[in-house]
């Protein structure tokens, strides 16, 4: 998903003007600590914290990188504010959004920036090639559905700058960015931004699909791998032209 991501950004780590004198950068969600390492090496002058609720990043990281176990819908401690905070696929993670909006706002220095990075997981298709009748239509459906009966919100994306806005940033930009799911694009960047997409969706399916679909959807676990064998299957039609999107929204906050 990072290099995904990485290559749908245009091969940039994030999109908000971090100020070249940042001096603490937080990485909320930082699962394998990837962004936080680059990050660490790209502003060496700053010091780089990624939290997340499981300790799995790496112990041999850059002299500025650090992590920690936290579990940020919790209430926050720190005591010095950040001059940026990156959020990044914490989709299906985050129970209430406004909340960590404020959060954020809260413990960002006045002048500082915020982004956020998610998705809008609601498969289309610009040619109409993506039907109802499809798998892999149904599939999606259900995930979102399923998602927001347990109360998360699969589809962030759509609601990331009105949250912004809403927690007192200024100068909210919004951005959204194409996903295809297969290289049938013929947009070099698209065809290669829908390699990625294909590989990561050819080998997570069942991982982001079991558990939702086992226990909100009363599904067992063959029903599911027969429907992930069906998506499979179609994502590999290059006449199916499937895609979603990615967005990005960062905002400043207000001098004192």
């Amino acid at each position: 998903m990072h290099k995904l991501t990485e290559v749908s950004l245009g091969g940039k780590l994030n999109l908000a003007p971090i100020p070249a004198d940042a001096k603490r950068i937080l990485d909320i969600g930082t699962g394998t600590g990837i962004w936080a390492i680059e990050a660490g090496d790209k502003y060496p002058q700053a010091e780089i914290l990624g939290n997340d609720i499981s300790p799995i990043q790496p112990k041999w990281v850059p002299p500025n990188v650090r992590f920690e176990v936290d579990n940020v819908e919790e209430d926050w401690t720190y005591h010095q504010p950040f001059d940026y905070i990156h959020c990044r696929m914490m989709g299906n993670a985050i129970r209430d959004w406004p909340r960590l909006n404020r959060h954020c706002f809260e413990h960002t220095r006045p002048g500082g920036w915020v982004e956020f990075i998610d998705l809008d997981l609601t498969w289309t298709s610009p040619d109409g090639s993506l039907e109802e009748s499809h798998a892999s239509k149904k599939f999606n459906s259900e995930f979102i559905r399923a998602s927001r009966e347990a109360n998360i919100e699969p589809c962030p994306g759509l609601y990331l700058e009105g949250w912004m806005n809403d927690a007192g940033f200024k100068d909210v930009k919004a951005e959204k960015f194409v996903w295809p799911v297969g290289t049938w694009p013929k947009d070099k960047h698209l065809k290669e931004v829908g390699a990625w997409n294909f590989l990561q969706i050819m080998e997570g399916l069942e991982a982001f699909t079991y558990a939702l679909f086992t226990r909100n959807l009363g599904m067992s676990k063959a029903e599911v791998e027969v429907i992930c064998a069906n998506i499979r299957k179609e994502i590999k039609n290059p006449a199916m032209h499937a895609m979603f999107h990615l967005h990005v929204a960062y905002g400043q906050k207000p001098e004192a």
